[in-house]
């Protein structure tokens, strides 16, 4: 659960004017990519019927991807990369028509990179109920009307499914390693328990064996912002204008999801108690600025995503219970056959470095024994974003021949 995207995971900084500048405009009614709009770099592969978990089924489904590479003659040096709550499959490359923003782990693949092109064959989707090109709310229904808010209900395993359908599609049958971080390392977990004679290698990144109740309740609050919004309509408001949807309620989501993403020592360091600008925040109208620092990625997120789809995404993520009619936590990840690299950050408040201990504890074989790498940093929870030489490094020693 992360900004995910180049722009955002820069390190914290005030909000200039031509910051400002570019959020002019009515912000439009989602930010989902949308049949008609620019491919850009992605692939596309669709399926059949679709069960869910809870019974319900969509009567087709289509996932969004993208790679780099060449899988090679063998099908042995596939590599998956799952992202995070709000990422898409856009993993490197330039911002341009199709992709509102830069790939979000340039420094981690590409040509000589820690997870190298040169050697791999990097595939990256977009999760099932994401909005950036696979069957989501924003998606259009048979009847021809969005699905909106009667899109079904999905769990992590849900999502994992699609993902296995993917990789039949591309024949591979063996993933050389799976690698996600926050959402997409409790993806990649879940492809380790639950299928592991297809993951050779895995890395779980900044992600929990559990979703708690402290996690839930932190969610529960962020959906509550979106359906109050009086515009989100009960989730019917495809057909609105721009302006008049519910990007308040998805701003405002927004903004207490970056507080439980960056570290309190990163925040009062970069702002301290500084204002936006020359008016007073005290009874004269100013603001700090750290304020204006959230309502502008509050802002900027509204023009990249879709409200409902945050609602699905989250639910799914709440959903995340490895141990699940597994018999716990500790049973399941014995199932684990895959090499491990579990990381964490020291100042992760999303999701605390002691979850990432009991993942290694019981994983029978990772490359660090029963506890997880901890890298120190100031940027909490993206820290897995941000310090790329640092998470380059350990991926580097997975990925070793």
């Amino acid at each position: 659960m992360d900004w995910q995207t180049s722009e955002d995971t820069v390190p914290s900084a005030p909000v200039t004017e031509a910051d400002a500048r570019l959020l002019l405009g009515r912000p439009p009614v989602t930010g989902a990519w949308r049949d008609g709009d620019p491919v850009g770099d992605r692939r596309f592969a669709a399926f059949g019927a679709f069960r869910t978990e809870g019974g319900q089924e969509l009567p087709g489904v289509r996932v969004a991807f993208e790679t780099w590479g060449e899988l090679n003659a063998a099908r042995d040096n596939a590599v998956l990369i799952l992202h995070a709550l709000t990422g898409d499959s856009h993993v490197r490359g330039a911002a341009g028509p199709g992709h509102p923003t830069a790939g979000w782990w340039d420094d981690i693949v590409g040509p000589g990179a820690p997870i190298d092109t040169d050697r791999w064959f990097v595939v990256a989707p977009n999760m099932l109920g994401g909005c950036q090109g696979s069957t989501g709310p924003a998606s259009v229904a048979p009847d021809g009307y969005e699905w909106a808010a009667r899109f079904p209900y999905l769990t992590i395993r849900d999502q994992v499914a699609a993902q296995e359908r993917l990789a039949d599609a591309l024949g591979i049958g063996v993933w050389a390693a799976v690698v996600g971080g926050s959402m997409g390392g409790m993806h990649a977990l879940e492809w380790a328990v639950g299928s592991p004679e297809r993951v050779a290698r895995v890395a779980i990144l900044s992600a929990p064996p559990v979703n708690t109740a402290d996690q839930i309740a932190l969610n529960s609050v962020q959906l509550a912002a979106i359906q109050m919004d009086p515009r989100f309509q009960g989730g019917e408001y495809y057909d609105a204008g721009d302006g008049d949807g519910p990007h308040r309620g998805l701003a405002l989501a927004r903004r207490m999801a970056l507080l439980n993403y960056r570290s309190p020592n990163e925040l009062n360091a970069r702002f301290s108690r500084s204002w936006q600008s020359g008016v007073s925040p005290l009874g004269r109208g100013g603001r700090f600025a750290v304020e204006s620092y959230l309502d502008f990625h509050g802002n900027k997120f509204t023009r990249r995503f879709d409200a409902n789809s945050y609602i699905r995404v989250v639910e799914a993520m709440n959903s995340h219970d490895v141990g699940r009619d597994r018999g716990g936590v500790e049973e399941a990840l014995q199932r684990v056959t895959a090499t491990a690299l579990v990381l964490g950050i020291d100042t992760d408040r999303l999701f605390p470095i002691d979850g990432q201990h009991r993942i290694a504890r019981s994983i029978p074989r990772t490359l660090d024994g029963d506890r997880a790498v901890v890298l120190a940093s100031d940027f909490g929870h993206d820290g897995f974003l941000i310090e790329t030489a640092a998470v380059g490094l350990h991926l580097r020693r997975l990925l070793e021949p």
